[in-house]
């Protein structure tokens, strides 16, 4: 609750949690409501139980301010503040690197759904002969959390890597790196075309095909190391150019989310023209960036570095879900969303917390040495990290509780 408070200080982001008649309402939840509503509905107690372990607030006024003032955008402008104070901040750069280029990944995560839910789907793997929802999160070098969605068990997380790309105010990737379920030749079509170079991390990159282009009369491939295993249809892509365009003008425009895009493309019996030009384009970066990881070992350890990270914050999350680590309470698609928003907010303000407190022990120390280590410390290290507070227990939401106890001061902010 202090680590929420303290956050809040500096980034106001309740404010963004309005209510949707502003014309008419004009009263304005306590801060100790907005942060028990975010900590019952984020940390998966459920607002009922949330009631019996808390102290300095009213059932009626939870259920109020859950009910009318949290939106989808209301919590994702919130999160995005948060993040946004962050990337302004000097520290999260020496987790870079390279000064000039944003490494980011993303991964999915899933999550049983025990009531009944069009959202979620059976998935032996996962649930057994329950179903679930897989909660897709978006990080990049630095541990920002800038996106987030959730989406049926059943779907491939390739359709969604474009969203937390494009669907972003804060956080400009200049490579993207998921694992195999999020790999597609779509992907890499409609990364190449809006201009992120992507990277994913092959689970069996000897069974992965290499393609050429078609024409290559005379050409002397014996002495080929690496041979290509088919050839790219390029004249499907020449037939289908003006198409390709328009859709990722479309998606450049914000109009449509990819992944609409790509499930519409998948709805047909037979594969679309456009489905088949975006594949047809999509395997020749493919086959460029497999060439490229072959030769470049630091590309490879790069990626890898990026995976295991997204990885650690999936850790990050069942120990932030202290009600229902690996379930969903709610069963609406808007719901889950809304509940993954208030883990990905509690989440930013802890890591925010972290950085923010890191800044101010680097001012504090005037030991060189001891400068240097921490220094180090942070650019081989990661601040998602949570061992350090109380994820248990009762609530107490008085003004003393929610009071600063470490004294966090705003440091030196960038542009």
């Amino acid at each position: 609750m202090e680590v929420l408070a303290t956050v809040n200080r500096f980034t106001h982001y309740v404010d963004e949690l309005q209510h949707p008649q502003q014309r008419y309402h004009h009263g304005k939840p306590s801060e100790a409501a907005i942060y028990a509503g975010i900590i019952g509905v984020g940390c998966a107690i459920g607002l009922r139980r949330m009631m019996h372990i808390s102290r300095g607030i009213t059932e009626a006024e939870l259920e109020h301010t859950v009910n009318w003032h949290f939106t989808l955008d209301g919590l994702n402008a919130a999160s995005d503040r948060v993040v946004h104070l962050m990337d302004r901040l000097d520290l999260p750069n020496l987790l870079r690197r390279l000064p000039e280029q944003l490494h980011t990944s993303s991964d999915g995560q899933k999550f049983e759904v025990r009531v009944d839910s069009l959202n979620a789907n059976y998935s032996f793997k996962y649930f057994g002969k329950e179903q679930g929802v897989a909660a897709y999160t978006f990080r990049d070098e630095r541990d920002l959390l800038w996106y987030s969605t959730v989406f049926s068990a059943a779907e491939r997380e390739s359709a969604y890597v474009i969203d937390g790309l494009m669907h972003n105010e804060v956080v400009k990737s200049d490579i993207h790196s998921t694992d195999a379920f999020g790999f597609s030749e779509l992907v890499f079509a409609v990364s190449h075309l809006l201009g992120f170079s992507y990277a994913p991390r092959f689970k069996n990159l000897p069974r992965q095909r290499l393609y050429i282009f078609g024409n290559r009369k005379g050409v002397d491939r014996s002495a080929w190391k690496i041979k290509p295993a088919g050839y790219a249809d390029d004249e499907i892509v020449i037939q289908q150019w003006d198409e390709i365009l328009r859709m990722i003008a479309i998606i450049k425009l914000k109009e449509v989310k990819a992944s609409d895009l790509f499930r519409r493309l998948n709805s047909y019996s037979k594969q679309h023209a456009l489905f088949r030009a975006l594949k047809a384009f999509g395997q020749i970066p493919k086959s460029l960036f497999i060439l490229q990881v072959i030769d470049d070992p630091v590309l490879r350890q790069a990626i890898e570095k990026q995976m295991d990270r997204i990885e650690h914050v999936h850790r990050f999350t069942r120990a932030v879900s202290v009600g229902n680590a690996r379930e969903f309470l709610q069963a609406e698609k808007e719901d889950q969303e809304m509940a993954e928003a208030c883990k990905r907010l509690i989440k930013n303000c802890i890591i925010c917390w972290n950085y923010l407190y890191l800044s101010q022990k680097l001012e504090e120390i005037t030991d060189t040495e001891s400068r240097e280590a921490l220094l180090d410390a942070v650019a081989h290290g990661s601040t998602v990290a949570w061992r350090h507070l109380n994820l248990l227990g009762e609530y107490d939401f008085s003004a003393e509780k929610l009071r600063d106890s470490v004294g966090i001061r705003l440091p030196k902010l960038g542009g």
